[in-house]
């Protein structure tokens, strides 16, 4: 007996398969051919036959984004068991929530293709339009989540990542859903042969492009760094009693002997300390005496945490960055950035009123979460020396720190240790970079359990300056230089909205047709 499948569920089996080979070719994984997903979403939505093809559409690209997030965001779970007691439960709802959640933005840019394709090899342009542009909506409803943009399945640093400095990530995200969709149209004769070798073509010329070298630019002495990576585990932060030995962990770190000249900055992560900023750096305290001891005079400390403000009665919360001065005895204040992007369901909730009334916030354990800051803005740390800080999230977004020729390096401080040993970080490392790339700027990146890096204005972690998963240590560099101003940072998406424009131009019929 002959068993074969369904035709409706063929199609839905392969838009599955589509999302997870996509996935597959992001880092940490970086199965390349993976892109090949796709050409076969593109193929699939093609094929539909039936009485409702808009609805088919819809539910094939649901699927294959279904599977693609599932894929790409698996690691939020690992969140939920830091108090598996009382939220374990939770894991596999939220991460079927996410994956699901992201996964409609898929399926509404299938609806649109479907709606708007012309007919020949032009359509390759109108898939990558409509799946890019619904790529940039995800980036930004509902504060936006843009994780795994397609154009950053290319390594941070390789030859393809550099044209991000161009046209962005959402640009590249528009370059290469347009290569990797090329094949769907093979059986369009020689049209579809050529539209495929042109495909080949544009491959081609990001990895001859972005292996052209780049001249830095010239400046004066650059700081030096200490990047200071504990390993302390997010449940071990519930722990009081904990507290002193990870203010010692991270105190001995920062005094450890220098091979060389001291550094200039030292930088902790986002929730270095678990504890109010307010309370541990108040006038008096021992924490306060142990991070003055554990620092020489003159150099600056980079400290995320969290702070509130307003009256006792009606505080409000930040998730800050907090620049520190040894002075010859003290601590001096010199910079705070309040964190602009907050992670919705983790900083903040969206609709408070409505999702409130529902009790999403008790069970979420929100409560009043984070205020939002105002627009990253530079960060003057010293009279030389002026950088961007971004917090955690805030890294996942293309040209959230508008280019400005004062800044001397990004500074990324996230908690990547509620993710665990997962991909998450891992992802997180590379899609950060990207910011280093599309600015021209290096990155100093601090997190409590890996992975911290000095990377350089190409989004390549400097040799020797990385700390993974699992590793306590620090590192000890020099900051590397400024790449030349960039394309993107001049124009922003401006590139990418005039891909969009041509994808919209080619979705016009041929009227002669």
């Amino acid at each position: 007996m002959r068993f074969s499948l369904a035709p409706p569920w063929r199609d839905r089996g392969l838009a599955l398969l589509a999302g997870l080979a996509a996935a597959l070719a992001h880092p940490p994984f970086g199965i390349l051919p993976g892109l090949l997903g796709y050409a076969l979403l593109h193929w699939l939505l093609d094929e539909i036959e039936g009485p409702r093809p808009l609805r088919s559409a819809f539910l094939r690209g649901w699927l294959a984004g279904l599977a693609y997030f599932g894929l790409g965001t698996w690691w939020i779970g690992e969140a939920f068991m830091v108090d598996a007691a009382n939220q374990g439960w939770m894991a596999p709802f939220a991460v079927t929530a996410m994956a699901g959640g992201l996964a409609l933005f898929w399926g509404v840019a299938a609806v649109l293709y479907r709606l708007i394709r012309p007919p020949g090899v032009r359509r390759i342009l109108v898939f990558a339009g409509t799946f890019a542009a619904l790529e940039w909506a995800r980036g930004h409803v509902l504060t936006g989540f843009p994780w795994n943009l397609p154009g950053e399945t290319w390594k941070a640093g390789s030859a393809p990542s550099q044209t991000a400095a161009l046209v962005g990530a959402y640009g590249l995200t528009w370059i290469t859903l347009a290569i990797a969709a090329a094949p769907a149209v093979w059986r369009e004769g020689l049209a579809g042969r050529k539209a495929i070798a042109a495909a080949g073509a544009f491959l081609l010329a990001l990895y001859v492009l972005g292996w052209m070298p780049a001249s830095p630019v010239a400046q004066g002495k650059p700081p030096t760094v200490r990047i200071v990576q504990a390993d302390i585990k997010q449940e071990a932060k519930w722990d009081a009693e904990r507290f002193t030995r990870i203010v010692q962990a991270y105190v001995t770190l920062t005094a450890r002997p220098y091979a060389g000249k001291p550094a200039d900055i030292v930088v902790w992560p986002e929730g270095a300390l678990p504890a109010a900023i307010n309370d541990y750096l108040a006038p008096g305290t021992w924490v306060r005496q142990a991070i003055v001891d554990a620092l020489q005079p003159g150099q600056l400390l980079l400290i995320g945490g969290y702070r509130y403000d307003g009256p006792p009665d009606r505080p409000v919360y930040y998730n800050s960055l907090i620049a520190l001065k040894r002075t010859a005895t003290d601590l001096e204040v010199v910079g705070v950035y309040d964190k602009h992007r907050l992670v919705p369901f983790g900083e903040y909730l969206p609709l408070d009123a409505l999702l409130t009334s529902l009790g999403v916030k008790s069970l979420a354990h929100l409560g009043e979460g984070f205020a939002k800051g105002p627009r990253p803005a530079p960060l003057r740390v010293s009279k030389d020396l002026i950088v961007q800080p971004l917090i955690c999230y805030e890294s996942l977004f293309p040209g959230l720190a508008r280019p400005d020729p004062r800044v001397r390096a990004l500074v990324n401080v996230s908690n990547d240790a509620w993710f665990g040993m997962t991909s998450g970080p891992l992802q997180h490392l590379n899609l950060a970079s990207y910011r280093a790339i599309e600015a021209g700027v290096p990155i100093i990146r601090a997190t409590p359990t890996g992975v911290s890096a000095l990377i350089d204005a190409r989004g390549r972690i400097v040799p020797g300056a990385r700390l993974d998963l699992g590793a306590s240590g620090v590192i000890d560099g020099v900051l590397p230089n400024l790449g030349s101003p960039t394309p993107y940072g001049r124009i922003g998406n401006l590139a990418f909205w005039a891909l969009v424009f041509l994808s919209i131009f080619a979705s016009f019929r041929n009227r002669r047709a």
